[in-house]
């Protein structure tokens, strides 16, 4: 599959009758909605993973020197916490385009706090996307994080910034702290500023 998607993305139809959409964030569009929406709403999804087996060759890192930026993976008893968004169907375009390296549109249930659910979209980067950078180890992917750069910026201000809104979330996800630990140790002026917030 080519690591560009954006046209494969076009040819979904499921959300075209549809006033608005929850889609579901678990990577940088947590922290980085650039986009309009209705509402933002905390939430997760069963069943999958987020995993840093994505190469990043757009924003993140080059052709050349790839980052890693997370995707989600099947794993039965998964939850993935994140952030969701209500979006009208014509954001689908700016995001196709955000979202192009590999990922592609995907229907799945999204569950909020309250008990509730709906259904909804979120863009996931399968292994057969040729930018799939596949599992390796946490120190492994922090060492390819702690080089790589690209028109978006430092490949570790994404994993810094990933880690930071999951901890305001209260999420829980091991794979990405353990990077982040290792990342810090390899390069300890990559710490993103302190919050206002922090005392």
């Amino acid at each position: 599959m080519s690591v560009n998607t954006i046209d494969l993305n076009r040819q979904m139809r499921h959300f075209d009758d549809h006033a608005s959409v929850w889609l579901f964030g678990y990577g940088s569009i947590i922290f980085k909605a650039d986009f309009p929406y209705l509402e933002r709403r905390p939430a997760h999804i069963k069943g999958w993973a987020r995993r840093f087996w994505q190469g990043s060759h757009d924003h993140r890192g080059t052709a050349e020197a790839p980052g890693r930026v997370v995707t989600l993976v099947a794993q039965e008893d998964a939850v993935c916490e994140g952030m969701a968004y209500l979006i009208t169907p014509e954001v689908f375009a700016h995001l196709d385009h955000r979202e192009k390296n590999g990922y592609l549109r995907l229907v799945t249930p999204i569950l909020f706090g309250s008990g509730q659910s709906a259904e909804g979209l979120i863009y996931i980067a399968s292994e057969e996307n040729e930018a799939f950078a596949g599992p390796a180890s946490e120190l492994e992917i922090a060492r390819q994080i702690a080089h790589a750069a690209g028109p978006s910026g430092r490949n570790s201000e994404y994993l810094l910034k990933l880690a930071q809104a999951l901890r305001e979330l209260g999420a829980q996800d091991r794979h990405v702290f353990e990077i982040e630990h290792h990342l810090l140790q390899l390069d300890p002026g990559a710490a993103l500023p302190a919050s206002p917030h922090t005392p």
